[in-house]
Formats: structure tokens, C-alpha cells, sequence
């Protein structure tokens, strides 16, 4: 808290992210408090997305003064997301979009991307072994008509 009173007063303390990034999660949530407070937008993307891969619980004290339960990642996505959080108004930040727009920040990839397109590749390998085995089979055997035809050329059919 005494980090956030220091900055009504205007002065902007240099944080180091990658020691932030390495503390206990209350720190790593206060620090990006801090961050989201001081830091232009390109600089909270940009430090701050990465904490949504943080899934760790943490406590927090709501409006009426009960302990509720939640996650780092959520906490990172309110900053980012929300106009006020913890009773503190925040800055206004320009969306990711129109900073993606404009070329400020390159476009977000999940970590959940990785996972879907390993699926999907996988899902294509099993269509693609399933077309194969069904091309085979039209080749090795005709099909019912063909073998009723074949069977005896003398016949006719009424």
C-alpha cells in the first residue's frame, strides 16, 4: 500500500518485472497492481498477460469485509478488464485490439492454442488414416451391385 501512496504523490518507483515475476503470489499481485497503475498500455499487456498462466489461489478482502477466495489469473484479467479494482480507480488503458492495430503489440497466443492445434492435428491425421482405409477398401472389393452384375453375364435383368 505504501507503493500506491507513492503514487498520489506522483512518483514513479522503477519495478523490476522479472523479480516481481519470481515472488510469492501476493507480491506478484500487488506488484501488478502497481504495474497496471504506473504503466502505459503496451507495458501492462505485455507483463501482465503472462500472469494468466498463473493459476494459483489467493484471498482478497471484498466491500463488505468478507475473505473471498480467487486466482491470480483472475485477478490479472480484472486489471486489465475492469475500471476499478481493489477500491481503486484505474487508468484508462487502450484496448489490445487497437494496439494489435496498430502494430504496438503482436497478436496474443494462448496457451491453450498450443493444446487446440495439437487436437486438431491430430483429429486431421485420424480423417486422413480414415479416407485412406476407405479408398482401400472400394479398391480391393467391388461393390454389391457390381458383384450381382459380374456374377453371371447371361442374366438379364427384367
Amino acid at each position: 500500500m505504501a507503493i500506491l501512496r507513492k503514487r498520489q504523490n506522483s512518483e514513479k518507483i522503477p519495478i523490476h518485472i522479472d523479480v516481481l515475476m519470481l515472488c510469492s503470489k501476493y507480491v506478484r499481485a500487488l506488484g501488478s497492481l502497481y504495474l497496471r497503475i504506473v504503466g502505459t498500455s503496451v507495458e501492462c499487456y505485455k507483463y501482465l498477460e503472462p500472469l494468466y498462466n498463473d493459476y494459483r489461489k489467493i484471498k482478497y478482502k471484498n466491500r463488505q469485509g468478507k475473505f473471498e477466495l480467487s486466482h491470480v489469473d483472475e485477478f490479472v484479467d480484472s486489471l486489465l478488464r475492469e475500471d476499478r479494482v481493489c477500491d481503486v480507480i484505474l487508468p484508462r488503458i487502450q484496448k489490445r485490439h487497437i494496439l494489435e492495430e496498430t502494430e504496438q503489440l503482436e497478436p496474443r497466443v494462448s496457451a491453450l492454442d498450443d493444446d487446440l492445434d495439437a487436437e486438431l492435428s491430430e483429429e486431421e491425421e485420424e480423417e486422413e488414416q480414415e479416407e485412406e482405409e476407405e479408398e482401400r477398401r472400394k479398391r480391393r472389393s467391388p461393390s454389391p451391385e457390381r458383384r450381382s452384375r459380374s456374377a453371371s453375364p447371361h442374366v438379364r435383368s427384367r
